[in-house]
């Protein structure tokens, strides 16, 4: 065994990856079955401050295949926008048809090698060579620059054959290869805005409003930032996503300037000048909170321009917010809320404040909370008794009282009867009754009536044992419970059918923590966060943050607590986190410690 880019020694330019995994995807019919074994990755990378570029080394004259390769992955690690360089350890012919940008496939750290096809040919005609790579998937980036974990073992071949006297790459597929920790260095997450579509609930939601749904992605951190996000942005919504949402940008639609002034003002000029006001609004709301989540500063407007740069329309950040921003669905109060050691829903309201019993049935009076969701707009609330049979929804205000359940679960288990409810931004309220002999995920629209039963083709024998629904009204994270264990998994809400008679189905159910065994509880931490209580196999359960497309947030760590039961937190991200601990209820401010609120409570929720 010996290092990748072993061998005569290399110029190595300033700033350059040593050893830094990054291959392409081939299409080889054959792979070598000896030759010897070379591990990749492990050595320490130059690039630490993100200002610090870094580029490869053109090859070297009578280098080995191996060589080769080795210098290929190093020059492929940098940070040039059309990888000239790499493109130059290829012969003529397959550098013109490369596609790198067609998609990634993430290993882990430890787990790659290089095999050498031993001895090799002469490179001419039929008498090349091929270097096997193997390694362990953890996931996946497609075309689109979409996240999805992936895993199992991967095995793939670089063909080569000599061109002018030297060995140079003949058979690869479009696609790149990195390590978890390249990719981390390389790339970074950007949430992209669409408009959720509610299909026969767009105007059924109290409040009726266009709001903005985010679609993570992961782009080049140093290659052009901002005119990528943007040109990301108008090509449309990632396939997961694209059939619950739309977008102002039509087919065809680019950028073709894309700035930012002193002022962090905002100017995109379009290809096709918009076709109406609105549609121009909607282009400009999308566009401002795009980029406003790479800015490190407040982007005060945008401007949106026809092909010659004039002013099509303009948008301010306060306006956009107002109309378009999704933290308008999740709620704006700063109440938390928990049900007290007599079962009743108490709230609290500053770091200090002393829970006090909110008004109306659910604070007061012989009904026996187990769990509780309040509505986003804090007028009403949702509880499931203490036994777990009834769902009852109620006002909050002082006269309220509580009518009827709006429903039960038959179950003779406790257990299996229903779970936590949950309230999208629209009024629509979420419960699954666990019951074996007819397990069912329901949805009343605006927290009343006839529920809809909504279809989950994707569960197979797995049973949602809990759930939070967005405050968009288009995402659901479910855990599901198959045999011995229970993961979390994000579904996309489809609506269809007439407004009267509506069919709801909950699709494509992705993992999201695919690394860890078990998850105890969930919660959304922000529009394309969540945070969890989970544990690897043979570890204990951690509390931490997850992003929704499965990737591993860049949030910094949460400070160690141990025993956490349920948790919760708000889409506002500016708020505490939540979290049942011994009976008790803790609460995380923003940089600090775990605190206890009181030493007896349970379930803590935030509206939603």
């Amino acid at each position: 065994m010996r290092a990748m880019g072993g061998g005569r020694p290399r110029p190595v330019k300033a700033g350059m990856l040593l050893g830094c995994l990054l291959v392409l995807l081939t299409g080889c019919a054959s792979m070598p079955d000896s030759g010897e074994v070379h591990r990749v990755g492990g050595e320490q990378h130059a690039d630490t401050d993100p200002q610090v570029r870094v580029y490869g080394v053109k090859p070297q004259k009578g280098e080995t295949p191996l060589e080769i390769v080795s210098g290929f992955l190093e020059a492929t690690t940098s940070d040039e926008a059309n990888y000239d360089t790499a493109k130059l350890y290829m012969t003529k012919e397959q550098a013109q048809r490369w596609k790198p940008d067609s998609g990634i496939t993430i290993l882990t750290d430890d787990s790659t090698q290089l095999q050498e096809l031993s001895p090799p040919g002469d490179g001419k005609g039929d008498d090349g060579t091929q270097i096997s790579l193997t390694g362990k998937k953890v996931a996946a980036v497609d075309a689109r620059h979409a996240y999805g974990a992936d895993d199992g073992t991967f095995t793939t071949g670089i063909r080569l054959t000599k061109e002018n006297g030297e060995w140079r790459i003949a058979g690869v597929a479009d696609g790149l290869v990195l390590s978890e920790a390249d990719f981390t260095r390389f790339y970074r997450s950007v949430d992209t805005y669409y408009f959720a579509s509610l299909g026969p609930d767009a105007l059924t939601g109290h409040p009726p409003r266009d709001a903005l749904v985010a679609d993570p992605l992961y782009l080049r951190k140093r290659i052009n930032p901002l005119g990528a996000t943007v040109d990301a942005l108008l090509s449309g919504p990632t396939d997961w996503l694209r059939p619950v949402v739309e977008s102002a940008f039509s087919s065809g639609i680019h950028a073709t300037k894309v700035s930012l002034d002193d002022t962090q003002r905002l100017t995109v000029r379009l290809n096709r000048a918009p076709s109406d006001s609105l549609r121009c609004r909607r282009m400009a709301a999308q566009l401002i909170q795009t980029v406003q989540g790479m800015s490190s500063s407040p982007l005060p407007s945008v401007e949106v321009q026809g092909p010659g740069g004039r002013a099509a329309c303009s948008l301010q950040r306060e306006q956009a917010a107002s109309d378009y921003a999704p933290e308008g669905l999740a709620g704006q109060g700063n109440e938390q809320y928990f049900i007290d050691a007599e079962h009743h829903l108490v709230s609290l309201s500053g770091e200090d404040a002393q829970p006090i019993a909110v008004p109306g049935a659910f604070g007061s009076g012989p009904l026996k909370l187990g769990t509780v969701a309040v509505r986003r707009d804090e007028q009403s609330a949702a509880g499931v008794t203490e036994d777990g049979a009834s769902l009852y929804v109620a006002s909050l205000g002082a006269e309220g009282e509580v009518g009827a359940p709006v429903a039960r679960s038959r179950a003779v288990d406790k257990k299996n009867r229903l779970s936590a409810p949950s309230w999208d931004g629209y009024g629509g309220l979420w419960v699954a009754d666990r019951d074996p002999a007819r397990p069912r995920l329901l949805m009343f629209r605006n927290g009343t009536g006839t529920p809809v039963d909504v279809a989950v083709p994707d569960l197979d024998n797995g049973r949602i044992e809990a759930l939070r629904v967005a405050a968009d009204g288009v995402r659901i994270a479910l855990l599901v419970r198959e045999g011995s264990h229970t993961t979390l998994r994000l579904g996309r809400i489809e609506r269809t059918g007439p407004s009267d008679d509506p069919q709801i189905t909950v699709a494509k159910l992705r993992p999201v923590t695919p690394q860890l065994e078990d998850v105890k509880a969930a919660s959304w931490a922000g529009v394309s966060r969540l945070v969890v209580v989970g544990q690897e196999t043979g570890g204990v359960p951690q509390i931490q943050y997850v992003d929704a497309d499965g990737s591993a947030s860049f949030t910094p760590s949460l400070p160690g607590i141990s025993g956490v039961k349920s948790v919760a937190a708000s889409e506002n991200q500016d708020k505490p986190l939540l979290a049942e601990l011994d009976g008790g209820i803790f609460r995380l401010p923003p940089d600090a410690n775990w605190k206890e609120v009181t030493p007896k409570g349970t379930a803590p929720v935030y509206p939603g």
